[in-house]
Order: structure tokens, then C-alpha cells, then sequence
């Protein structure tokens, strides 16, 4: 997501900063900024867009500092704009910060802020920070940040310096990415390793919880109680093109294994388990909004369609709206029946996706309330929609959709709890087991991926293959048409999504020994369903490969190959169950020494019909 750099040394910061800001430009972003300490006052510049205005910028109102923080923001809070772009000052312009990541309770923060007369000039959760820091700052910029996040709930990487203390830097990390790079009479600040690489390769990765206090010939790592803490020096051997990748050898793999957090960046400060309730501040449907709705339409295209799909089982069980899902690029030629007791649920990665735009446009001359799902803030989408819930996944580099998808079902699942909350149609208790089962998904998938190597063996065995069947029953049929596109969209190999109970009405005429079946069969209320479909193949001499719940102690007795995810709700389940497909499409591209980043004849965005 977003890019953070800093320097204190002796030489020109400011270029430092820029160059390692450009260096983590794939990473995406829609504006940067800089800041420096010169003449004892903070002097900031900021801008929308490339990196190329911001450094017009500094044409135009030249900086030069040993001293500065850097950031290119992927906007979370607040449209992409000069004023909501980093770094953030508190109201005295005493204090500077760069913050990547998510404040949960910036709202009450701010609040409360607002109560003892604080201005604010952005719609960010960082500004918040900012305040707070000036508020606890008593002569010791590292105790103010100390006392700070006692307050804040969240992630964060966090870069701060202050006027009154020119020759120091403060940062802290809290599940967000943090390094700091040592250098002889000179320090680095960065949220990813290529910043970095072409200044030093000795690098202390923060972990959680701690605060760094950076001089240009010290480094000091305490936690919030002032306690010290002993953190090795890592020597980086990576060239820059496996550092942006962070190690990885595809940005596709990069990314699957970065679904913990996204899924978690996407729900944080939108979901209380133990109260049982959701927030999502883009939501502005009352009460007496949501019970006017008659029906949904979901409305997407390809990866998005099928999230969609999901959603229809869950605003239907959760919410009791009668939902339809449509392709966009079908959806106007159909004529829908569309009036102002419609909701229109519109998801679009990009935002920008042509068919998708026009059928949201459609649905507006007629009246219907439009709520998108997006990654993009700023986006056509997102700016023609009523509400907009905005999933917190960051730049997708990789063509073929991974992170982008579980974001998407992870907000989906929050905005159909969110309806059933405030219709009523589902008990406290109820929407606190959901809740609960959402929260552990991402432990769940870290748990996961320490057996990969399984799917990976799997992999091997039928990369040779050319035709794939993929079953899935009730809320998981979708996710075997999404695991069927991930194998076809990367490795140029034939697969077919069904459902379970659909094969015997024509597809089972194609089973055969060279035919392998994917089958997700994890615990539901239609596994005895599932399993009795898998019969019905292997009697017709299928090979099967069965995506099974840890506690099914009989899942190898009905499948040649078992893949084990870790047990969860049923509803929730396609969120995991969809992380050993997207493995393995990625595997059998692997090993066929397919282009997995940039398949044949696809584009990341569609925007044109």
C-alpha cells in the first residue's frame, strides 16, 4: 500500500527520500509528499498523482535538509486530494508524521480532539496522530510517541520528526511493515526493503510493538514503556527486483501470501466481535433505508462476479433481501426491473471497469440507492456511487485476481451482517458468531499456508494435465468457478467451475482417468451431498483432489489427493477455501514455466465494452 522513507545523516535528504520513494512506486499510489526540519520550522511539500509533480514541485520551492520523511499514499480515509496527502502536521506545525496502516478508533479520537477546540484540516485517521503526539510532547519527542499510542488502536508503520529536536527521527510499527536500514554517520527509515537498497544493505526489520529512535549515528529501539530491545542487523543480499517482490519469485505469490493482512486491514475498525456489531463509516443507510429495500441487485464483472455470487447466499441468510447477481456487461440488455426500493451493489477492483460503470450509471437513472465495493479511492466508481465500502488491499501488481477477492468477500461479508444488524433479521448472538468466525480468518489462513508445500506436490502431479472439473455446493459453487478462472487465467490450461449437484445433468459425460476433479468439500450443511457427488465421479474412474476440513478424519477414504484447511462457519468458509485453488493455479503455471504475473491477452483493468 502506501511508501514510507526517511533519512538523517549527512548529505541531502531530500534526494534520498525521493529516490527511495520512487523505488516503491509499484506499490501504487495516488499522492506523495516530503517533509524536512530547516531553520529550526518544518517546511512540507505535497502533491496529487505521479511522483514527477511532487518533485515540480520541489523545482518550483526548493528543500534541501540532513533531515526528512517521505510518503506516496494509497488513500484508506479521505479522497486522493493535496490536503489529505502525508506527511501531517499537528495545528502548531511543531510535529510531522507519515503513518502507513489503519487507526480503529480515530473517529472517538477525533472527537474528543474536535471537544477540547483541535482544528483539523483532512478527512485522514493521521492527522489524528499528529494532534495527539503535540498534546503529550513535553521536550521529548520519543516519550510523546510513547504516550501516544498507549491511545491508538490499529496498525501502523509510523515516521516522525519535530522542529524543536532537529536531529532525530522517531518511528513505530504496529502490523505494518518497518525497517530500518544502519549506515556509517547516516540512518534510514522504510517501509519496504527497495527503498533502501541502493544506500545500504544492513537492515533491522522492526517487529510489533517496537519504537525506534533514529540519530545519524544511533539507533535505539524501546517499546511504549521505555523498555529496551535487542534487534539483529540483517545483511539484504536481494537485487532490487526480487526486493520489490519481497523475496518472492512472482508478485502473484507475493500477494496471495499477503491475504492475512489485507483481510484484516479491510475489516479493522468495522467489526466488534464481542459486542456484536458493525461499523462501517461509508454506510450511511438508515434503519428505515435498508428495511424499504424490496431486493439487490450485485452487479460485476469476472473475479468481482463471482464475490458477487457469494454475496447473494449471504444477504439472502443473513439480511432476508432477495438478491440477484448479473453479469455487468448483461445487465443493461436485459432490461431489469429497477425503482428507488432497489439496492444496487456494484464491485469493481479498479474501479473503473467499463461495463460495470455503465450499469451502476443505468441503475442511477433509475432511481436505485448504489452501493459500491472498491479498491480504489477516487475511482470513477467509487465517486458516482451513494456509499462506497472501500476494501484495504493495496495495489494488485499481479494480473490475475487474489487479494483483491478475499477483500472483496471480506466486505461483502461485513456489509450483509451490517444489514441484518440493523434489520433485525439476525440475533445478537448470531451476528456475534459471525463476526467471531470473520476475525479468525486470517489466522486461519496463515495456518494454512504453512502446508503449501502440499499443494505444491499436487501441483507437480497434474500440471500435465489439460482439462480440470471443479465442483462446489451451496456458498463454495462460486468458488469453484473462481478457482476454475485462476487455473485457466495463468496457466492457459481448460477447467470448468459446477456445481456439485449439477455434474450429473451433462458434464459427468466428460469424466475420465485423465480428467482430474477439484473438489471443495469442507464441513457444511450439504458436505454428505458433496461427498455422495465425488462418488458419483470416482465410480466413472475420476482422480480426485478434495479441498477438505482439518477434523475430517475420512476425507482420504473419498479423495486420491486431500488438501486440509483449517475448520470455520460455513458462510465464512469461501475465504478460505478459495487460498489452496489460487496456490494451486499458481503452482501448475509455475511448473508449466508460465508468465504467471502477466498472463497472455489479459489486461489488470477493463475499460472499454
Amino acid at each position: 500500500m502506501c511508501g514510507i522513507v526517511g533519512y538523517i545523516g549527512g548529505k541531502n535528504a531530500v534526494d534520498i527520500v525521493l529516490n527511495g520513494l520512487k523505488k516503491l512506486e509499484y506499490r501504487g499510489y495516488d499522492s506523495s509528499g516530503i517533509a524536512v526540519v530547516k531553520d529550526e520550522q518544518l517546511q512540507i511539500r505535497r502533491s496529487i498523482g505521479k511522483l514527477k509533480n511532487l518533485k515540480e514541485n520541489i523545482e518550483k520551492n526548493p528543500l534541501e535538509s540532513n533531515i526528512s520523511i517521505g510518503h506516496t499514499r494509497w488513500a484508506t480515509h479521505g479522497k486522493p486530494s493535496e490536503e489529505n496527502a502525508h506527511p501531517h502536521t499537528d495545528p502548531t506545525k511543531s510535529i510531522v508524521i507519515v503513518h502507513n496502516g489503519i487507526i480503529e478508533n480515530y473517529a472517538e479520537l477525533k472527537l474528543r480532539l474536535e471537544k477540547e477546540g483541535k482544528e483539523f484540516k483532512s478527512e485522514t485517521d493521521t492527522e489524528v496522530i499528529a494532534h495527539l503526539i503535540k498534546k503529550h510532547y513535553k521536550d521529548n519527542l520519543l516519550n510523546a510517541v510513547q504516550e501516544t499510542l498507549k491511545e491508538i488502536k490499529g496498525s501502523y508503520a509510523l515516521g516522525i520528526i519535530c522542529k524543536d529536536e532537529p536531529n532525530k527521527i522517531v518511528c513505530a510499527r504496529q502490523n505494518a511493515s518497518l525497517i530500518v536500514g544502519a549506515g556509517k554517520g547516516e540512518n534510514f527509515l522504510a517501509s519496504d526493503i527497495p527503498a533502501l537498497l541502493s544506500y545500504t544493505r544492513n537492515m533491522i526489520f522492526l517487529e510489533n510493538g517496537d519504537i525506534a529512535e533514529l540519530t545519524a549515528n544511533e539507533i535505539t529501539i524501546t517499546d511504549i514503556e521505555n523498555n529496551v530491545k535487542k534487534r539483529e542487523i540483517k545483511n539484504i543480499k536481494w537485487d532490487c527486483v526480487q526486493a520489490e517482490k519481497e523475496g518472492y519469485k512472482h508478485f502473484m505469490l507475493k500477494e496471495i501470501y499477503e491475504q492475512p493482512r489485507t483481510i484484516e486491514d479491510t475489516f479493522r475498525g468495522r467489526i466488534y466481535p464481542d459486542e456484536g456489531r458493525v461499523y462501517i463509516e461509508e454506510i450511511k443507510l438508515s434503519k428505515e433505508d435498508i428495511k424499504s429495500i424490496s431486493n439487490i441487485y450485485v452487479v460485476a464483472c469476472g473475479t468481482a462476479y463471482y464475490s458477487g455470487l457469494v454475496a447473494k447466499f449471504l444477504f439472502e441468510n443473513f439480511a432476508k433481501i432477495p438478491t440477484e447477481v448479473d453479469i455487468a456487461s448483461e445487465f443493461r440488455y436485459r432490461e431489469p426491473i429497477l425503482n428507488d426500493k432497489v439496492l444496487i451493489v456494484i464491485v469493481s477492483q479498479s474501479g473503473e471497469t467499463a461495463d460495470t460503470l455503465a450499469a451502476l450509471r443505468l441503475a442511477k437513472s433509475k432511481d436505485c440507492t448504489i452501493l459500491a465495493v472498491c479498491n480504489v479511492v477516487g475511482s470513477s466508481i467509487s465517486r458516482e456511487a451513494d456509499h462506497v465500502v472501500y476494501t484495504h488491499c493495496g495495489p494488485e501488481i499481479g494480473v490475475a485476481s487474489t487479494k483483491a477477492f478475499t477483500g472483496q468477500l471480506t466486505a461483502l461479508y461485513m456489509v450483509s451482517l451490517d444489514l441484518a444488524c440493523k434489520k433485525e433479521s439476525l440475533s445478537k448472538e448470531e451476528i456475534k458468531k459471525y463476526l467471531k468466525e470473520l476475525w479468525e480468518i486470517p489466522v486461519k489462513i496463515g495456518d494454512f499456508f504453512k502446508q503449501s508445500e502440499t499443494v505444491y506436490e499436487v501441483a507437480k502431479r497434474f500440471a500435465n494435465k489439460r482439462d480440470f472439473l471443479y465442483l462446489g455446493r451451496h456458498v463454495n459453487y462460486p468458488i469453484a468457478l473462481e478457482g476454475a478462472l485462476k487455473l485457466k487465467e495463468i496457466s492457459y490450461i481448460h477447467a470448468e467451475g459446477y456445481a456439485a449437484g449439477e455434474m450429473k445433468h451433462g458434464p459427468i459425460a466428460l469424466i475420465d482417468d485423465d480428467m482430474p476433479i477439484i473438489a471443495i468439500a469442507v464441513k457444511s450443511k450439504v458436505y454428505e451431498k458433496v461427498i455422495s457427488n465425488i462418488g458419483e465421479a470416482k465410480a466413472r474412474g475420476a482422480t480426485v483432489i478434495i479441498i477438505a476440513s482439518e477434523s475430517d478424519k475420512t476425507a482420504s477414504n473419498n479423495g486420491d489427493n486431500v488438501i486440509y484447511v483449517p475448520d470455520c462457519d460455513e458462510f465464512v468458509s469461501p475465504i478460505l477455501s478459495v487460498i489452496p485453488l489460487q496456490l494451486l493455479a499458481y503452482y501448475v503455471a509455475v511448473v508449466l514455466g508460465c508468465d504467471v504475473d502477466q498472463p497472455r491477452n489479459l489486461a489488470k483493468s477493463v475499460t472499454v465494452e
